[in-house]
């Protein structure tokens, strides 16, 4: 019996009753779980004509739809890194590309302008890539219909103005589909002095000089050193090692995974290491589709749409060299493009085929990825965005 001394008000006991009651409801050892606010997920769709909305929860790992959230061709889309705007590539004739404002609280898209990628004209215009330049605030572009590299300025309200620079690649390869240059990304080189453009249709990684003020990239066939593949490899993605001297890069046609060394003086790219991403088995057609490295560079991720799967490479910290970690079913069918989340602990999957977007897991120590079993039906999926927080 614990005594009481002094007067005590009823209310003050009522009080006291009614938390007592309530600590005694809750288990000693529970806490409050952490009130995360979810991640906005944009999603585009091959030939589908719209984008979709998605809500992540990066704690859980799942995913919730919103459901469609733009009528718009959407070849690529990519958010803003800063801003709440989303930039959306079409497959329609003029490379159009889309901005939109991004609601945070609901995910609703509101149009605020479209910008041309070839002056108006009426080339095709199926956008493979968008890619924000945070420093220039430029958007790089790849038109691999009409095979131009284009930098679109981006305004203080996030919305475009006409290109500061067009380049015209030229080139083929053997395949029916290398008739002509398909560039297929444009990557800003570390020391922001080149711009990269893997091109599927050339067989060449073209190397431009960059203006790192106005994101004006230079014309001039080759610029001061193209890299040229293997005939017929249909070069598709390209990304830098943090040290800034290595990249690899991804082919379509033949699947293959290279080490490249980068001279960033010359704008030279010498190739050191080639490594077949499907497994020795596989007989089927060959199509080498995604590319990323971990943000401390000691892994490399790519995704084959032949064999439906995800291949994890460890990556030598002194040679850049590549060992393959794991190679695991992507969740669905052709696994067209795949995004790594901020935290680089969970990695979404657009398998375009199955019509599926797939989350996986991602050990930060080992590299190596996990399904979820977390996955949401969403027409023909090809590519996935993270809007910024």
């Amino acid at each position: 019996m614990v005594e009481i001394k002094g007067a005590v008000s009823r209310r003050t006991m009522l009080g006291a009753m009614a938390l007592s009651a309530t600590a005694t409801a809750v288990p000693p050892t529970a806490e409050a779980a952490p009130q995360v606010r979810p991640d906005l997920l944009y999603v585009g769709t091959w030939n589908g004509g719209q984008v979709y909305g998605v809500r992540f929860d990066p704690v859980q790992g799942t995913l919730t739809s919103i459901g469609s959230v733009a009528q718009v061709s959407s070849g690529w889309v990519t958010a803003h890194p800063d801003r709440p705007v989303l930039y959306v590539g079409s497959q329609l004739d003029g490379g159009i590309v889309t901005v939109l404002d991004i609601d945070r609280t609901t995910g609703a898209l509101t149009q605020t302008g479209e910008t041309s990628t070839d002056g108006g004209g009426t080339a095709g215009g199926g956008l493979s890539y968008l890619g924000v330049d945070r420093s220039s605030d430029t958007l790089l572009v790849a038109n691999f219909e009409a095979g131009l590299a284009v930098s679109l300025p981006i305004r203080g309200n996030g919305t475009l103005g006409t290109p500061v620079s067009v380049v015209a690649d030229t080139g083929s390869g053997p395949s029916p589909r290398q008739s002509g240059p398909h560039p297929h990304e444009v990557v800003v080189a570390p020391g922001r002095r080149h711009a990269l453009v893997p091109d599927f249709g050339a067989d060449r990684v073209f190397v431009h000089g960059f203006d790192g003020t106005t994101g004006a990239l230079s014309s001039g066939e080759g610029g001061p050193g193209a890299y040229a593949t293997d005939a017929g490899a249909g070069p598709r993605r390209l990304v830098f090692h943090p040290d800034g001297r290595k990249a690899y890069l991804l082919t379509e046609l033949t699947a293959e995974l290279q080490l490249l060394d980068w001279d960033g003086r010359s704008g030279e790219l010498t190739r050191r290491q080639s490594l077949a991403i499907d497994s020795p088995g596989f007989t089927g057609t060959k199509s080498g589709a995604e590319l990323a490295i971990s943000r401390d560079g000691r892994f490399v991720y790519a995704s084959s749409r032949g064999e439906n799967t995800l291949v994890v490479y460890a990556v030598e910290r002194r040679t850049g060299l590549l060992t393959l970690q794991q190679r695991i079913p992507s969740g669905g069918l052709k696994p067209w493009s795949f995004t790594v989340h901020p935290s680089g602990r969970w990695l979404f999957v657009a398998n375009e085929a199955s019509s599926t977007v797939d989350v996986f897991a991602v050990d930060l120590r080992s590299g190596l990825l996990t399904g979820t079993g977390n996955s949401l039906a969403i027409p023909n999926p090809d590519c996935i965005t993270v809007c910024a927080r």
